[in-house]
């Protein structure tokens, strides 16, 4: 048997998956924690079972690609464009507001001006998984508190984009503005490109052919696919990419088909996605920074709500809607993880620096999920009266 195959690698992250949801079923636990706790247990820094992290992060990525393409099937783009148009205010405020946190307590425990201003970065994201996972289908899809939710993250995801231009430029030395430009600017051109493929080729398509049920998903996930690698190419994150494809054919009537189907799909690549959390943290160095961690993770899960419920007070929004968005949008991301990857790979940052930003996300990502689970609606509430598919 070939133990390095990616066979018997999926053998093991699925089975002990299923092992590991148990588990947390049994003990009453967010099934999350049991993806990621099972990473750090079988990844190369536990018992090194599996070890190629590269091609199963970058396999996992394909989940959030088709989270996003979902999100973009149930938003009109009217009605998207209204949101984005409130959420604009909230999201340039609040990421101020995280920057300065972030990057003052990372300066007070002695890290250099860089080092600290990209944990600072790293720190104004919220987890679009989490937040987009743990809000009922019903809430997210018909509730003005889902559609609010997606504008934050889509703005933040803006944001998190330049940052890793910024961070990319400096690793390699182009000219940062030019290439930021180039490719805020294809943004327009990338939306109206798809509209007028949907309208002109795909629209047809599925009206031609709607009654072969394995011709649409496989056109589905091409579509989604293919725009995800267009965004890249333009300096776009692939995430804006698939949102877009899903916002541009979410008019089809054959939307919710589509999206009902490709469900499975999302949450298989969404459970390796969170697995190679865990497995590319190295527990043995959490000694290195675990009180700036703890710190950092407590400033994060305690100022986000807090930021969120006042600033969405100020654009007239009720208060139960402010705490409610802010506790769901209480933590790191998964950006901020690329931030630190991409960070310590251009020598930009220090060793201490990157792990301080992977365990602040990791422990935010844990504790953000629990105070979720139990206290908010979600699908997968430990509490019989909170679930809510």
């Amino acid at each position: 048997m070939d133990f390095s195959s990616i066979t018997f690698s999926f053998f093991l992250i699925f089975t002990g998956a299923a092992v590991f949801a148990s588990l947390a079923l049994y003990t009453r636990q967010p099934l999350i924690i049991a993806y990621i706790a099972l990473g750090a247990c079988i990844g190369p820094y536990g018992l090194s079972l599996v070890t190629d992290l590269d091609l199963l992060t970058d396999i996992g990525h394909v989940g959030i690609i088709f989270l996003l393409f979902l999100l973009g099937l149930d938003m009109q783009p009217q009605a998207l464009w209204v949101t984005l148009r409130k959420s604009v205010v909230v999201a340039v405020f609040s990421s101020c507001i995280f920057l300065l946190g972030g990057c003052a307590v990372a300066y007070l425990f002695g890290y250099s001006i860089i080092d600290s201003l990209v944990i600072g970065a790293a720190m104004m994201f919220s987890s679009t998984i989490i937040g987009i996972k743990l809000l009922p289908t019903t809430v997210l899809h018909h509730r003005h508190i889902g559609e609010l939710m997606v504008g934050l993250l889509l703005l933040q995801d803006l944001l998190a984009i330049i940052v890793l231009m910024v961070l990319l430029s400096a690793n390699s030395g182009d000219s940062m503005g030019t290439t930021l430009t180039v490719s805020l600017l294809s943004l327009p051109l990338l939306a109206g490109a798809a509209l007028l493929i949907v309208r002109f080729v795909l629209l047809p398509l599925i009206t031609r052919f709607d009654s072969f049920h394995e011709y649409i998903f496989l056109l589905a996930i091409g579509w989604c696919l293919g725009m995800a690698e267009a965004a890249s190419a333009l300096g776009l994150s692939a995430e804006i990419g698939a949102f877009i494809a899903g916002v541009t054919i979410a008019t089809s009537p054959i939307s919710q088909y589509i999206a009902i189907n490709l469900k499975p799909l999302r949450d298989f690549f969404l459970i390796l996605f969170f697995f190679s959390v865990g497995a590319r943290f190295n527990l043995a160095l959490l000694y290195q920074v675990l009180v700036p961690a703890i710190l950092l993770s407590a400033l994060v899960l305690c100022l986000k709500p807090v930021v969120y419920r006042y600033l969405l007070k100020g654009v007239s929004e009720e208060r139960s809607m402010g705490w409610d968005l802010g506790f769901r949008l209480g933590q790191a991301s998964e950006f901020s993880l690329l931030i630190a990857y991409v960070a310590i790979g251009g020598a930009l940052i220090s060793e201490q620096a990157s792990l301080l930003i992977q365990a602040t996300t990791i422990i935010t990502l844990l504790v953000s999920s629990y105070i979720v689970v139990l206290n908010y609606p979600t699908p997968i509430a430990i509490s019989d009266h909170l679930r809510r598919d």
